[in-house]
C-alpha cells in the first residue's frame, strides 16, 4: 500500500523522541507517531536503514546503487512485510512463490554437483519430505536421521530459557548428526540467519529459526530480497512514510547524550554547531541504536547492570562484489557448500547495471559471507585471489570471463553474535528510568539479529511506550494463529 497522505500538524500533546534511524527508530517512530504522538527522529547519518543500505559507486561498467550486504527475509518474518506495506515498498521487495533454493556443492566429480532444497504445498512437516528424499548432498541414512532431528526440534519450546545455554552443534551430534550433514544443511541455513555455525550458536535461537522457518506452516521459509537498493525501501520509501505521519527527521545529528529534565521529560545534547537552538523536551524517549552506543547514552539507573550490553559480543558480514564481463549465473541466488563460498546473488538489475551506458552484458554478483571472522579484515587482494577461483568451480562460465570488478564491503559488528547465554545480555523495551525505552534488534525480541527481529523491537518499545502513557495501540501484526490485528489496553 502507499504511504498515508501527508499529515496535518498535530496539537499539542504527548511527544517522543527517537534517538537511531534504522530499521528499528523508524519503525518505533512511524508506530508512535501513528498512535498520535508528535515524534522527532535523530539520526546520525545522513540517510535512514542502519546497517542495511545503499550507496552508489563509479565501476568500470557505470554507476552503481550498491547494497552495503546481501539482506533476505522470509515469509514469516510478518513484522518486516508489515514494514514494507507500511512504508509503500512490499512491490520492491517480493517474495518467492515457493521456496527453492539451488544448492551447488563443489566437490562433484565435474567440480560441481546441483542439489535443491524445495518445498510443496503438502502441510508441515510433508511439505520438505520428498525434497529431503532427494537431496544428493546426504546419503540416505544421513536424510533419515536429518528427519528425526527435525521432529525432535520442532518439539523444543524456543522459550525455554534453558535451551540458550545449550551450543546447537552439541545438540545436533546427540541427535546423531554427521559433520556433512550439518554442513550441507544446518550450517547452510543457520549460519544465513544466525550469523553464526552451529558450533558458536544459542539451541534456544537456532530452534526458533528453524521450528518458525521450516517447521511452522509451509510457506514459512519462502525467501524474498530487494529486487531496488536497500536505500530506496528503508530510505526513500521510509523518509516519505515518516513525512506523511507527521515526523520530524533530522539527519547527522549526532547524540552525546540523553537529559532527564527537572520536570520528569527527556532531552538531549548532540554535537551541533554553537548557537543551536535547544531540543525539544519529549515524554518518550527510544533508544534505538546499537548496543556499545546504547551503554553509551543510558543515564544512571536505567539498567540494573548497563554492563551486559557490552559483553554482548558481535559477528562481522562480510560481501564481495564482483562485476563479470559476460553472464556467468542464470538462477537470481544459490547457496554452496565444499566451498568457502557462501550464498551468491545475482544484483544486475537491482544494482542499475542492466541499463548503465558501459554494461554490455556484463553482470553484477554479491557473495554474501556471514559469521566471516577468518576474513573480514583480509586485504582486498587476498580475498580476490582467495575467491575468484571459487566462484570459477561453482559457475564453469566465469572461467572464461573477464572481471570488470571486484570490490568489498565490510560490516565488523553487523550483528551480535547468537552465542549459548547471550539471551541473559538482552534487555528488554521498558528501563528502568520513566519513559526510557530501548529497541534494536539486540533487545528481547526471541529472534536474532535480522531485519525482522528490528521491526519487532521497534514494535516492542512503541507498544511499551505507549502503555506506559496510558494509551490504546493496535498491534499491526496478526496473531500467531491469523487474523486482525488485536487492540492493546
Amino acid at each position: 500500500m502507499d504511504p498515508a497522505p501527508a499529515a496535518e500538524p498535530r496539537p499539542a500533546g504527548r511527544s517522543a523522541l527517537v534517538i537511531g534511524g534504522g530499521l528499528a527508530g523508524t519503525t518505533a517512530a512511524l508506530a508512535l507517531a501513528d498512535a498520535g504522538l508528535r515524534v522527532t527522529l535523530v539520526e546520525g547519518r545522513p540517510r535512514l536503514g542502519g546497517l542495511a543500505f545503499s550507496f552508489h559507486r563509479s565501476s568500470p561498467a557505470g554507476v552503481l546503487s550498491v547494497d552495503n550486504g546481501q539482506h533476505v527475509y522470509l515469509r514469516c518474518c510478518t513484522a518486516y512485510q508489515w514494514f514494507l506495506e507500511r512504508v509503500g515498498a512490499a512491490r520492491l521487495a517480493p517474495l518467492q512463490g515457493r521456496l527453492d533454493v539451488p544448492v551447488l556443492d563443489a566437490r562433484g566429480r565435474d567440480g560441481r554437483r546441483l542439489g535443491r532444497l524445495r518445498r510443496t504445498a503438502l502441510p508441515v512437516p510433508l511439505h520438505l519430505s520428498a525434497s529431503l528424499a532427494t537431496y544428493p548432498h546426504l546419503s540416505l541414512a544421513e536424510r533419515a536421521q536429518v528427519g528425526r532431528a527435525a521432529l525432535a526440534l520442532g518439539r523444543l519450546d524456543p522459550e525455554d530459557p534453558a535451551l540458550d545455554g545449550v551450543d546447537f552443534a552439541g545438540w545436533l551430534r546427540r541427535h546423531g548428526q554427521s559433520p556433512r550433514a550439518v554442513e550441507a544443511l544446518w550450517d547452510l541455513v543457520g549460519v544465513a540467519t544466525l550469523n553464526a555455525t552451529a558450533a558458536d550458536a544459542s539451541l534456544g535461537l537456532a530452534a526458533m529459526v528453524f521450528k518458525t522457518g521450516l517447521l511452522s506452516r509451509p510457506g514459512a521459509a519462502d525467501i524474498g530480497w530487494a529486487r531496488a537498493p536497500l536505500g530506496e525501501l528503508h530510505h526513500t520509501h521510509a523518509q516519505r512514510a515518516l513525512d506523511a505521519a507527521g515526523v520530524r527527521t533530522d539527519l547527522r545529528t549526532r547524540v552525546t547524550a540523553v537529559l532527564r529534565t527537572p520536570g520528569g521529560r527527556w532531552s538531549m545534547a548532540t554535537a551541533g554547531r554553537p548557537g543551536e537552538e535547544p531540543r525539544a523536551e519529549a515524554d518518550v524517549l527510544v533508544l534505538a541504536v546499537p548496543q556499545r552506543e546504547a551503554h553509551a547514552l543510558l543515564p544512571d539507573g536505567a539498567l540494573e547492570d548497563p554492563g551486559r550490553l557490552l559483553r554482548m559480543s558481535t559477528a562481522p558480514i562480510l560481501n564481495l562484489h564482483v562485476i563479470y564481463d559476460r553472464t556467468v549465473l542464470r538462477r537470481p541466488f544459490f547457496a554452496a557448500i565444499g566451498s568457502p563460498v557462501q550464498w551468491v546473488f545475482d544484483r544486475t538489475d537491482a544494482s542499475g547495471l542492466r541499463d548503465a551506458p558501459g554494461a554490455g552484458d556484463s553482470q553484477y554478483l554479491a557473495v554474501s559471507q556471514s559469521a566471516a571472522y577468518d576474513d573480514i579484515d583480509r586485504p582486498v587482494a587476498e580475498l580476490r585471489a582467495r575467491y575468484l577461483p571459487e566462484l570459477e568451480r561453482l559457475l564453469p562460465v566465469a572461467r572464461g570471463a573477464r572481471v570488470r570488478d571486484f570490490f568489498v564491503t565490510r560490516e565488523r559488528t553487523a550483528t551480535f553474535a547468537p552465542v549459548p547465554g547471550v539471551g541473559l545480555l538482552r534487555p528488554s523495551a521498558p528501563t528502568d528510568a520513566p519513559g526510557l525505552y530501548l529497541a534494536g534488534a539486540w533487545t528481547a525480541t526471541g529472534w536474532p539479529a535480522t531485519m525482522e527481529g528490528a521491526v519487532r523491537s521497534g514494535l516492542s518499545a512503541a507498544r511499551a511506550a505507549l502503555t506506559g502513557l496510558g494509551r490504546p495501540h493496535v498491534n499491526p501484526l496478526p496473531a500467531a494463529g491469523g487474523g486482525t490485528p488485536k487492540e492493546a489496553a
